[in-house]
């Protein structure tokens, strides 16, 4: 996966450069301490895939102006503050591998600053002059609070479904993606089919961007994580390899498993353990096999557009999303 992930990168490389400048461009507060808290998390090593998205769909749709990139830096902003507000939430404190900002200065600075950045991408979506950018926006920010309220809400819930977990992702993570490529047809203005065709493709990659992600969580490499190892279940997350494991698992093993999640404090053997009765009862497999689904679905809603470089890439994108490993 590292020569895709090196294919992915060169192709590009320019696009990354041209969003990094318009984050730096757009983001004008009136004050010294909120550029610093939302450049933090601004320019702390996020991937930046999901202003990317727009950009390319944008360009699969054969726009030919030139403010994508700044357009795009809505969704990063979007991100940025999502991640700002979940830090708190989460008493998390470690991201992308450094302090989070409500540590390395204080509650009140980091929601405050996560409001600015929320308040800032709705300003872009205006300058876009597009109503329909705009409502895509709105929906977006109402679908990602929805989401985080309801996680908040069944923390630590071993009775959590399948079911109840998908709707949390989707709000979370798949929203974003979705509004990400759906903004990109509608700046280009090619046709009505476009924004629902890229729309489809954002949907079904973050569901299986999120799953992946879920997945990372299980690995015992703290450095390539950017966060301690486990972050996610300590924080009484439960995601898809724990509520299928738990449902397959046996009496005594589902108590086993029962045990290490319910305690926040659990060792690096309990995480090994609790690692290895989700793979006995298929919680990984599952859910590595149904990401790739998602993955499948997202391609398929490419083959309608001709193809072409950036097809080939958007393509890319939705495997590398599966296979990475950090």
């Amino acid at each position: 996966m590292r020569d895709l992930k090196t294919k992915i990168l060169t192709a590009v490389g320019e696009d990354l450069e041209a969003i990094n400048a318009a984050l730096e461009e757009n983001l004008v507060p009136h004050f010294d301490l909120t550029h610093d808290v939302a450049g933090h998390i601004l320019f702390s090593g996020g991937k930046g895939l999901r202003p990317l998205l727009m950009v390319l769909a944008a360009r699969l749709c054969e726009y030919n102006g030139d403010k994508a990139p700044a357009f795009a830096v809505i969704f990063e902003y979007l991100h940025a503050a999502t991640l700002l507000h979940d830090d708190l939430v989460d008493e998390a404190t470690v991201r992308r591998g450094q302090t989070v900002a409500n540590v390395v200065w204080d509650n009140a600075t980091a929601v405050l600053t996560g409001d600015f950045l929320l308040a800032r991408s709705l300003s872009l979506a205006a300058d876009t002059g597009n109503v329909d950018v705009i409502r895509t926006i709105a929906r977006i920010t109402e679908m990602m609070s929805q989401g985080e309220i309801q996680q908040l809400h069944r923390k630590g819930d071993l009775s959590l479904t399948e079911a109840e977990y998908m709707a949390v992702i989707e709000c979370k993570t798949a929203v974003l993606f979705e509004g990400a490529c759906r903004t990109g047809a509608l700046v280009a203005s090619r046709n009505t089919t476009d924004p629902q065709a890229l729309a489809d493709y954002g949907y079904n990659l973050g569901l299986a961007f999120q799953m992946a992600d879920d997945l990372l969580d299980y690995t015992l490499d703290s450095e390539k994580l950017g966060k301690a190892v486990g972050a996610d279940l300590r924080e009484g997350k439960l995601t898809m390899p724990v509520i299928y494991a738990l449902a397959k698992a046996d009496p005594d093993d589902r108590l086993r498993m029962e045990g290490i999640i319910q305690n926040p404090d659990f060792s690096i053997a309990d995480f090994k353990t609790l690692i290895e009765l989700l793979e006995t009862y298929g919680g990984i497999g599952y859910t590595q096999n149904t990401a790739r689904n998602y993955v499948d679905q997202a391609k398929a809603c490419l083959t309608g557009f001709n193809p072409s470089p950036t097809r080939d890439t958007l393509g890319d994108i939705a495997d590398y999303a599966l296979e990475r490993k950090i």
